[in-house]
């Protein structure tokens, strides 16, 4: 039996972190073990993953986090970093471009919100009795960047990709290659300067990502590139605390993350495929739903989903009881409807924790391409994101490019709470396939019973686009029931077969659940180099 039709989750009595990297799990559970929350066993591991898995996400991109503490109050904290007060249209078209750049300094237009998030969710974790000292939290990352971690077959076969585009961006190669070539799996790897800055943060405190030293420093560094993000854009910066998207299903309910992420989408996709009447899971019912779901979803979300300030209509009047009837009444349950849809990419990392006192996190961090800009602070060692290449020149457009406006987000983590109160914690890595995998996996967990680890592991499929990749049409894994995809291509759907049995094609989920009587258990996708670790 292979590794994925062997899948298991982990389970522990104290707490559980999921991560698609295993350095960042083991991370979060030496906290855990040492008394930590699982707020702040999320924070080890997530400064540890920009750290060992640079080409998904570093210290320049942006987060979102769900916690819900043990009263059963869900928070969610929005760290999505503006354009900057030089991006402007005409700041591009005087540079003679007509798009906005996909790599360089002009692609590190949008402040990056990460640290920000961190900064909200350790205030949460002392709120929710967490004791530990910022300095502990960060003990790891800060030692794998000062000694060195293996570079991973992911990471050095996307270098290798992605090198014509990567190579002459201002700062990467000092950073990411060996001796002006892509370095191979498995050599160490080491990165100093983002060391001495997560130091100089345990020591100041990560305020002075933005108003501090190292804002300075990075400010310094991006002027110096050419990019439009100024000092004063980062000093204005700070995360914000919203009120979570939520939906009810037959069984259980949902929260997900607001605009300007396609946290709506995710909602929708379950919320519509539960009116369906579908009664088992991997059948032609299961899989069309889904996806006709998706094709619902993904016109709303193109439509609707802009910066939270912007918005022209309320996210949650999509969620509406009679809205997702509405949506679901309209797929026809024997033909697809015809697709093609302009789709989104992104790269991104998603990480879960819970502990025995009922706190759990669904948390994504993100530079958005592999790599992102490829723009490296040389004074700080900081990865700048490419997020604001997202935007249009184009003014008419949903998300236009203006300073001070967040663009659109792929990213979006979930959380469930079931019926019999297990509290369950899941996301996935890759643009357009995130909430198609979260549909795929909370399907087959929460409406259909299906094992954990099997849920995320079972073959998955991907109506669009997602990381690394510009394919629009509907594709399976190699390992999908043939049987399953012959019945989906009768019923019109436009399919490819992937070469590979299971691959990264369709990111990298994972999830964890708190279970009532205090139990935990969690999982990370096979397809990634990550997993789930339980005390």
């Amino acid at each position: 039996m292979d590794r994925f039709a062997a899948h298991e989750s982990r389970h522990g009595g104290r707490g559980v972190v999921a991560a698609p990297h295993r350095l960042a799990s083991l991370a979060g559970r030496a906290v855990l073990e040492e008394g930590g929350n699982a707020v702040e066993a999320m924070l080890a591991a997530a400064a540890t993953i920009a750290v060992v898995y640079p080409h998904m996400n570093q210290m320049g991109g942006d987060g979102f986090w769900l916690i819900r503490g043990p009263s059963g109050r869900v928070a969610y904290i929005e760290a999505a970093g503006f354009a900057g007060a030089r991006a402007t249209p005409a700041f591009y078209r005087h540079a003679g471009h007509d798009a906005i750049p996909t790599r360089g300094p002009l692609a590190a237009l949008t402040v990056p919100g990460q640290v920000g998030g961190w900064m909200l969710a350790l205030e949460m974790a002392r709120g929710l009795g967490g004791r530990m000292p910022l300095k502990r939290l960060l003990e790891n990352a800060i030692a794998h960047a000062r000694e060195g971690t293996p570079v991973s077959a992911s990471q050095a076969r996307l270098t290798a990709e992605k090198l014509g585009e990567l190579k002459d961006v201002p700062g990467f190669a000092a950073a990411y290659l060996a001796e002006g070539k892509p370095p191979e799996a498995g050599t160490l790897q080491r990165a100093g300067r983002l060391a001495d800055t997560l130091e100089h943060l345990a020591g100041a405190g990560l305020d002075d990502y933005y108003r501090g030293d190292v804002g300075r420093e990075l400010a310094a560094d991006l002027e110096r590139v050419g990019s439009p993000v100024t000092r004063a854009d980062l000093q204005a910066y700070r995360a914000v605390e919203r009120k979570p998207l939520a939906a009810t299903l037959r069984g259980m309910t949902l929260w997900g993350s607001p605009p300007p992420t396609q946290g709506l989408a995710s909602l929708m996709i379950l919320g519509i495929f539960d009116r369906l009447g579908v009664t088992e899971p991997e059948g032609f019912a299961h899989v069309h739903g889904l996806v006709e779901a998706t094709k619902r979803a993904f016109l709303v979300r193109d439509r609707v989903v802009t910066d939270y300030a912007r918005l022209t209509a309320d996210p949650a009047s999509f969620l509406t009881p009679a809205t997702l009837a509405r949506e679901a009444a309209a797929i026809d349950g024997r033909r697809a409807l015809p697709w093609p849809q302009k789709a989104a990419r992104g790269d991104t990392v998603w990480l879960g924790a819970t502990d025995k006192s009922g706190i759990c996190v669904s948390y994504i961090q993100s530079i958005y391409w592999e790599f992102g800009s490829g723009v490296v602070s040389p004074a700080t060692g900081v990865l700048l994101q490419n997020r604001g290449a997202s935007f249009s020149l184009d003014p008419q457009v949903v998300n236009p490019l203006e300073p001070g406006r967040r663009p659109f987000h792929t990213l979006n983590p979930c959380m469930a709470e079931l019926a019999d109160g297990r509290v369950v914690a899941f996301g996935c890595m890759g643009g357009e396939g995130q909430p198609q995998s979260n549909a795929a996996v909370m399907s087959r967990y929460g409406l259909f019973g299906v094992p954990l680890g099997q849920a995320v592991a079972r073959p998955r499929w991907l109506l669009g686009r997602t990381w690394g990749d510009d394919t629009i049409g509907l594709r399976v894994e190699g390992a999908f029931d043939s049987r399953v995809a012959d019945d989906l291509s009768r019923a019109g759907h436009e399919l490819g077969v992937l070469p590979e049995a299971y691959s990264d094609t369709m990111g990298h989920a994972g999830a964890v659940v708190w279970h009532p009587k205090g139990n935990v258990e969690g999982t990370h996708d096979p397809r990634s180099d990550g997993d789930a670790e339980a005390v």
